[in-house]
């Protein structure tokens, strides 16, 4: 295989692993609220969606090791406690969704059973796949992307071509931020940071070895990747807003995407897709609890009973929640969104800047800053912000949930000044 084809393999199946089918649900119910001012949801959408996830990839091409090491720079401990919060997070919402947008979409409007059911049937499943790594899935997952792509490509081409422009008026206070927010849904800045250590191991696997190929390979990969998520999301979102007069204004987000897939390729397509974005849930399921698994093996010194056991819990934990709508997993994913997401944003844009400007103790300082001024937008996630509301008032963008922006930029200006000036002074 040459440099190039490896290039564009290694992009592909970045955009096959960001590519979760859960995520399709999210941009053309941006696009039906804002309507006219759908440009404004796309860019916060994909800074939160795609930019913040690819610098992820780009973090990892630089530091070439696992998740652990993107946080070890804080301290050890916190790298540890970062790295099982965030596998859990995996396990207990986006894993779970997966079985709900599944059964929402490919069973109930065929079959009509209960979604505990669908739940049970779907984990048992998946709990199989685990403990037998079946070569099956992967062959699956190759052929599932592409079928999904075309089609997701048919619904946005008959969504421009088939129908007159008709965009209702916007609904959303600020719409920048609501598309910044609904990013945070996809968990793809989680993602990133888990996906970026698989394929690091993956091209050493295939016989990349050098640092620089690493790094240069990782890098035009990403930006491949980001690329095709920015065409399929921003094609959606806008597909969303121009068919939003035939959308269902009250509908769930899965009802939206159905209705969007109905009006442009009818009955058999939407069909179609439905049964496809099933499938492709349940991979990125296996990819989740697999991962989740493998991780706490290697805490056990390589136990497959840890193994086996981290998987069996991951998949009653997840008919347990994967049986609740697709409505009510998302509000309750909110504040462990609202809590976990800024951590991992700043721990991806600090291993992305220079050495120079990311020394221990900024990443210290940063973090531990991001984290104080995190807890206002999480306690306003749980109606609790009364209980600092003198202080909230204080705090820029804290009414936009995005209080710790400012403050974690000034400390990471004012660390690293004073860093220059301690090495003025010593030298």
């Amino acid at each position: 295989m040459t440099k190039k084809q490896e290039i564009w393999v290694t992009g592909f199946a970045l955009f096959a692993l960001f590519f979760g089918a859960g995520n399709l649900i999210l941009p053309p119910y941006l696009g039906m609220n804002s309507g006219d001012q759908w440009w404004f949801v796309f860019f916060g959408f994909i800074l939160t969606a795609v930019l913040i996830p690819i610098l992820g990839i780009l973090a990892h091409a630089k530091v070439q090791g696992t998740m652990y090491d993107l946080a070890s720079k804080v301290t050890p401990w916190f790298s540890s406690l970062y790295c099982i919060i965030m596998y859990s997070i995996a396990v207990a919402l986006p894993a779970p969704r997966t079985a709900s947008v599944a059964h929402e979409m490919a069973i109930q409007p065929f079959f009509g059973s209960s979604p505990l059911l669908t739940s049970s049937v779907y984990f048992l499943l998946i709990f199989i796949f685990v403990i037998n790594r079946s070569k099956l899935l992967n062959l699956i997952g190759k052929f599932l992307t592409p079928i999904i792509v075309v089609i997701l490509l048919a619904i946005i081409l008959f969504s421009i071509i088939s129908h007159p422009a008709t965009m209702t008026s916007n609904i959303y206070d600020i719409p920048f931020v609501s598309g910044v927010l609904e990013g945070y849904q996809t968990f793809d800045a989680i993602g990133g940071v888990l996906i970026g250590a698989v394929i690091v191991i993956s091209l050493d696997n295939r016989g990349v070895k050098s640092y620089d190929d690493k790094k240069s390979l990782i890098t035009k990969a990403a930006f491949i990747a980001g690329l095709g998520l920015t065409l399929i999301y921003g094609g959606l979102i806008f597909s969303g807003a121009r068919l939003s007069t035939f959308l269902p204004v009250n509908g769930t987000r899965t009802e939206v995407l159905t209705s969007l897939s109905l009006q442009t390729l009818g009955a058999i397509g939407t069909s179609f897709l439905s049964i496809l974005v099933a499938l492709a849930c349940f991979t990125t399921a296996v990819g989740i609890v697999t991962g989740t698994s493998d991780y706490i093996k290697e805490m056990f010194k390589g136990s497959q009973k840890a193994y086996v056991v981290t998987a069996f819990m991951s998949c009653v934990l997840g008919v347990l929640i994967g049986h609740f709508e697709v409505s009510f997993i998302i509000k309750a994913a909110i504040p462990a969104l609202m809590f976990i997401y800024p951590i991992t944003i700043v721990l991806i844009l600090l291993n992305v800047v220079p050495k120079r400007l990311a020394s221990p103790n900024v990443f210290k300082g940063v973090v531990i800053t991001t984290l104080v001024f995190s807890i206002p937008d999480f306690l306003g996630t749980l109606n609790l912000e009364h209980l600092l509301d003198s202080i909230i008032e204080w705090i820029p963008f804290s009414s936009q949930s995005l209080g710790w922006v400012l403050p974690a930029f000034i400390a990471f200006v004012l660390l690293n000044i004073y860093s220059q000036r301690m090495k003025t002074s010593n030298s």
